[in-house]
């Protein structure tokens, strides 16, 4: 049995070379806004759902990105109605985002 029910990380990679990274879209806002989405829904616990910032997971050219586990599921996203949209259907339902999916 796993410590929390969903885990989702969020690459906020931000590279320097030039080529495209997670954090040039904004990801670290955007993970924030889902932690406190999660919190506020009481969903922050044990046995819960964890959210947290990755270094780079190497999607970064598909990106922003994030995986939830333990579904394996991996998002590209844009904005917070993208985030609300992950919140309330993977996360809240158990339904996958066909339109997001990598």
């Amino acid at each position: 049995m796993s410590y929390f029910k969903q885990h989702v990380f969020f690459c906020t990679n931000k590279r320097t070379d030039g080529r495209a990274s997670c954090e040039d879209h904004g990801a670290q806002e955007l993970c924030d806004y889902l932690k406190e989405k999660i919190k506020a829904a009481g969903l922050a616990k044990p046995n819960g759902v964890r959210v947290n910032k990755a270094g780079c997971l190497d999607r970064c050219g598909q990106g922003p990105v994030l995986v939830i586990y333990p579904e394996g599921t991996w998002y590209r996203y844009k904005n917070k109605a993208d985030i609300d949209e992950i919140f309330e259907r993977q996360v809240e339902r158990g339904e996958r985002i066909t339109r997001l999916l990598i």
